[in-house]
């Protein structure tokens, strides 16, 4: 068989693991042609490719990024995307495509499929670890190890100087990232965009924890985190060019909410993007390769339309549909159960 691979959307810890795993599989193992497409849906549009091959996948097990490049978009911003998508296949002789992606790539590969017939295979990836469908993404495990170092640092520096640390990480829509490395931080407050936040029972659970003795706080909070609505007014944010908002300055507008109703000195502390930058942990290159080499059987298996996923620590498939347009929100139980205990 004959078939491409891309990596779309923002980079993650563990995308060459996945690459390197389908070559091995497909050239070494089934005599299959792989060809690697550059620059996400861009390659596949105007056929800039690389042949995949033992070789050019030698020594890339360890390293963050991907060989192929990334962009974000899709075929269907341009009028004729899709025809372009479709010539390829065809230029090409492709038997199919693997996608490895997170919700909008997916997205893409799935409305491709279902509604212009086009073989496509899913992997997905994302450090938010919010695709609907897999119990965990790649990429994840290796984000919140990062935070949970930062953090592990801050707090030394925080009981130095008798202050509040706003730590600002990852997450647009989903606090997977917030919620389980301020757990695993030992965060005296975790903010989500699941719940939205009352900057007063903030500041609370920040005076508590000094009243007790704990002359310094560490507050985590994703990117996408909302005060409840009445509580305080947001900066209005500017959009990007898909018409989402910009986010990445929610802990600037905290802190000196948290100083003035405290009168305790806070500082603001942006991970952006060292998280998803660097060596994948072994947990995310074992998921990465396991992912990797099932993708492969299901291009065999010709199970176009379907993207492999993590079921109770067994690699399986599920369409490609039930994540399209979706956001996996975190587990409630989990925050208010178990993280919540835990404030102040």
């Amino acid at each position: 068989m004959k078939f491409g691979v891309l990596t779309g959307g923002g980079d993650c810890p563990g995308l060459n693991a996945v690459i390197r795993a389908i070559t091995r599989k497909a050239v070494d193992v089934s005599g299959d042609t792989v060809i690697g497409f550059y620059d996400s849906w861009d390659g596949v549009l105007e056929q800039r490719y690389i042949n995949l091959d033992t070789l050019t996948v030698r020594g890339i097990l360890p390293r963050g990024g991907t060989i192929l490049g990334t962009r974000r978009g899709s075929p269907f911003d341009k009028p004729d995307g899709v025809d372009r998508v479709a010539q390829t296949f065809k230029d090409l002789k492709l038997d199919g495509l693997i996608v490895i992606g997170g919700n909008g790539s997916l997205t893409v590969a799935s409305m491709l499929h279902t509604k212009h017939g086009l073989p496509m295979i899913g992997v997905p990836k994302t450090i938010d670890n919010d695709v609907v469908g897999t119990d965990a993404t790649f990429g994840f495990q290796t984000a919140v190890q990062i935070a949970t170092d930062a953090i592990d640092r801050l707090h030394t520096t925080a009981e130095s100087h008798d202050r509040v640390m706003v730590v600002e990480v990852m997450g647009r829509d989903a606090g997977w990232i917030a919620l389980h490395a301020g757990i695993a931080g030992g965060a005296t407050a975790i903010l989500v965009p699941e719940v939205p936040f009352d900057i007063d029972d903030v500041s609370e659970i920040v005076k508590r924890r000094h009243n007790r003795g704990r002359y310094a706080s560490v507050v985590v909070v994703a990117e996408g985190a909302r005060p409840k609505s009445g509580t305080f007014e947001m900066p209005e944010r500017k959009l990007d060019r898909y018409g989402r908002e910009q986010l990445g300055d929610i802990a600037h507008v905290i802190a000196p909410e948290i100083s003035a109703r405290t009168g305790f000195e806070s500082r603001v502390v942006q991970l952006g993007h060292i998280q998803r930058g660097g060596t994948p942990t072994s947990y995310d290159r074992v998921l990465s390769t396991r992912f990797g080499l099932a993708a492969v059987d299901a291009v065999h298996r010709k199970l176009f339309g379907q993207m492999v996923v993590l079921k109770s620590g067994e690699i399986t498939c599920t369409d490609m549909s039930v994540t399209a347009n979706q956001t996996k929100t975190i587990d409630l139980t989990l925050f208010a159960d178990v993280a919540a205990t835990f404030f102040g």
